[in-house]
């Protein structure tokens, strides 16, 4: 502390009161992981600047208005973890055995004789494991690895070892010190502690198969799908007629767009990657003939002539979807409490033990929709952020008395959450009968709104001030702001990960893949501080290490392969990393190129461990890039000038002759097939199964085929960049389930795969 007092002195006399100020804060800034410097898109070095360091230090909840509360947050900080006496959370290593866990004693010198640590680890039942007591007699057994002096006091750093070799999973440390004489903070003969130890493998999951064969898939946004029995928006029974009807097809899984619960009001409300919360689901998703209450007790008829008006529609009526739907669910979860719940049935039961699984997460995520219904009711509003100041303590006494007087709302949410799940395990039971491999394919999103269930329930890690964005790049030259707060990585890091943890357990379950979106931000991740233009934001450094090894132990667990996303602008090392952990590469066809040559790659030089697709539901499908009606759109929206558009139309046009090239240079087209894109105006169902039998030549272990590529749609899911001015998330499939499960180019796709050892 002398170098800071010295600091504090020269500060108070006023010579150069701003440059020790900053100063401080550049140490601070590094210390939280601040990054100083990114280069965007276009090759222009942006340094973060003074203002952008302090407004990403009090996003994460640091006291900086003074130089002397910044001297007390770094001290903080290099204290660490002495002062806490242990690491709350350690990542390690299923290889890196004995475990071997640092603690921190504060014990005056020639007081070690003294000193007696007892300890245990605890598994994730419970259940107390091999416990080691450890008797040290005039420190001849203690072994003191290192000592540091702070404020006053002496500690020493030494190691527990345990003997037992542990398999993968989460453990908890308890130790307890003991000393004779009263040495310990708060003049105490007695110091307790407890570490989260988490115990990974050293790589994801790969099925055996995919050691050896490549395999296939579909890609589809499951709200979009028509079919004749739905209601305006696709459910999970049509989910499983695809499921089942691609395993026939001899593929190997679904991939479909994240499931998260979102506020399902247009035009800010239906973005699947904008969710509520990652840990819980939309229920517009829920097939309502299937559930038990819902056909025992609730006259569908009534609501007939909605539900076809609903269905009859050619975009999706989020809202008009999510109201009949709940309106059914209420009248089902009071049938449900008096004759299941309450008469504690066997279908009660089976509800209350899922309750008691789900524990605090599902009750906090049950009661803030609970308040959230009530908020809309009474005041008008939605996000937490507009409540009344005394309901945005989660643990506050008026979030308390909510939840006691309006028991039975919070627990609908809940009644609502089992039934997903309950139809979730259905189709992954079928999955498993058709031994179809993967099965469901999950995409996991960035992050969650501010205004979210996630945000007010975990204050505590999440950043307030902030929002996670991107540099500028071609879609957007200011950068993009993205709308969700970051996690505070100290923060989480003291929670034992937690929420990351529930975040990845929950995503994984009934599935066999998960994309993460945006996976660079497992590395760093650009925060935005409110006020500032999205080019101002800076990169904050994250536990990457802690961060992947968690993936891969519930990857092992859940039996679930990861992709990772990631495209953008890659960090150093990225890809290296993730390919040492064995997640696989996402690359797609209309980025792969010899850059800085625009040719397109040839399919050998693609990475084995990767998937392969063509494009996202944020680019524009084979038909829709043929035609060149994303610049078209873009075009009527103003986004372009004139030079601008010329040249995107250009670069369209030598894009197009480029992939016949290389088509033509595998064999998948003719010799004499043309390479002049005005004579092949239109992509032809042969043109795009030519493009996807390239990829299959690639050595990726999943090619994933666009549903909507095969069908010919024209119009892309989502237009970066838009809200309302384009009809993002709310287009349905042109064709209807019934009609796309008899078409023959999906029979003609699947034979040209199964010659290509798919």
């Amino acid at each position: 502390m002398e170098y800071y007092i010295l600091i504090i002195q020269k500060i108070t006399e006023g010579g150069e009161k701003m440059h020790y100020h900053d100063e401080l804060i550049l140490e601070l800034s590094a210390l939280c992981g601040i990054v100083p410097e990114y280069w965007d898109i276009f090759g222009k070095k942006h340094e973060t600047t003074i203002e952008t360091r302090k407004a990403v230090l009090k996003a994460m909840g640091l006291n900086i208005d003074s130089a002397d509360e910044i001297i007390q947050e770094i001290h903080k900080y290099k204290s660490r973890p002495w002062k806490d006496f242990v690491e709350p959370v350690q990542v390690v290593s299923v290889n890196a055995q004995p475990l071997s866990i640092p603690v921190y004693i504060p014990v005056k010198e020639d007081k070690e004789s003294g000193l007696t640590i007892s300890w245990y680890l605890e598994n994730e039942t419970k259940t107390s494991l091999k416990r080691e007591k450890h008797t040290v007699i005039s420190g001849s057994d203690l072994k003191i690895h290192e000592t540091r002096w702070l404020d006053g006091e002496r500690y020493i750093k030494t190691f527990l070892v345990d003997p037992v070799r542990r398999d993968i999973g989460y453990y908890t440390l308890h130790a307890e010190f003991k000393h004779p004489e009263k040495i310990f903070p708060g003049r105490s003969n007695k110091l307790c502690l407890r570490s989260r130890i988490i115990v990974t493998p050293d790589s994801c999951y790969i099925p055996p198969k995919l050691e050896h064969q490549k395999v296939w898939g579909l890609s589809l946004n499951l709200y979009a799908l028509r079919s004749n029995r739905n209601w305006g928006v696709g459910d999970f029974t049509d989910l499983l007629d695809i499921v089942q009807w691609c395993s026939g097809l001899k593929g190997n899984y679904v991939g479909i767009n994240p499931l998260h619960a979102i506020p399902n009001t247009i035009p800010y409300g239906v973005s699947p990657y904008a969710p509520i919360s990652r840990l819980y689901k939309n229920f517009i998703y829920l097939d309502l003939e299937k559930i038990h209450e819902v056909m025992e007790s609730v006259d569908l008829q009534k609501f007939r002539d909605r539900i076809a008006e609903l269905h009859e529609q050619d975009l999706i009526d989020y809202e008009g979807v999510a109201s009949i739907k709940e309106e059914i669910l209420k009248a089902s979860f009071d049938v449900f409490l008096k004759k299941q719940y309450g008469k504690n049935t066997k279908r009660g039961k089976a509800f209350k033990e899922y309750i008691s699984k789900e524990g605090s997460a599902l009750q906090l995520f049950g009661l803030y929709m609970a308040l959230r219904e009530h908020m809309k009711e009474t005041h008008n509003v939605f996000a937490w952020l507009e409540w009344p100041e005394e309901y945005h303590d989660v643990n506050g006494m008026a979030a308390r008395e909510f939840s006691n007087t309006h028991a039975n709302s919070v627990l609908f949410y809940q009644y609502v959450q089992w039934l997903i799940d309950d139809q979730l395990m259905d189709i992954s039971l079928n999955i498993e009968q058709l031994q179809m491999g993967i099965g469901l394919y999950h995409d996991l999103a960035i992050g969650s709104v501010s205004g979210g269930s996630d945000a007010w329930s975990y204050q505590n890690v999440i950043a307030s001030g902030a929002d996670v964005g991107a540099p500028p790049d071609d879609f957007s030259l200011d950068g993009q702001k993205w709308g969700f707060p970051p996690l505070i990585p100290e923060k989480l890091k003291d929670t034992g990960y937690e929420l990351f943890i529930q975040t990845i357990q929950k995503n994984m379950k009934y599935g066999g893949a998960i994309r993460i979106d945006h996976a660079l931000g497992l590395f760093r991740i650009f925060w935005v501080p409110d006020g500032l233009k999205p080019k101002e934001g800076a990169y904050v450094n994250q536990p990457s290490q802690d961060l992947i090894r968690i993936i891969a132990l519930e990857s092992v667990r859940n039996k679930t392969v990861v992709i990772a996303e990631d495209l953008g602008t890659i960090g150093e090392n990225v890809r290296e990393t993730l390919k040492r952990y064995r997640m696989l590469s996402y690359r797609l066809f209309y980025f792969e190129r010899n850059y800085p040559d625009p040719s397109f790659l040839l399919p050998d030089r693609y990475p084995e461990l990767a998937l392969c697709a063509v494009t996202t539901h944020d680019l524009p499908t084979l038909t829709g890039y043929w035609r060149g009606r994303d610049i078209e759109v873009r075009r009527g929206l103003g986004n372009y000038s004139d030079d601008i558009w010329h040249q995107h139309i250009n670069d369209r046009k030598r894009d197009k002759k480029l992939i016949l090239t290389a088509l033509r240079s595998q064999g998948v087209i003719p010799e004499d097939y043309p390479l002049d894109p005005e004579e092949i105006t239109e992509m032809s169902s042969a043109l795009c199964r030519s493009i996807y039998q390239y990829l299959a030549r690639t050595p990726c272990k999943l090619l994933l085929v666009s549903l909507d590529d095969i069908i010919g749609t024209l119009d892309q899911q989502n237009l970066p960049g838009t809200v309302d001015a384009y009809p993002n998330w709310i287009r349905k499939t042109p064709l209807a389930l019934e009609e796309i499960m008899q078409d023959q180019r999906f029979i003609d796709l699947a034979e040209g795969l199964k010659n290509r050892g798919f």
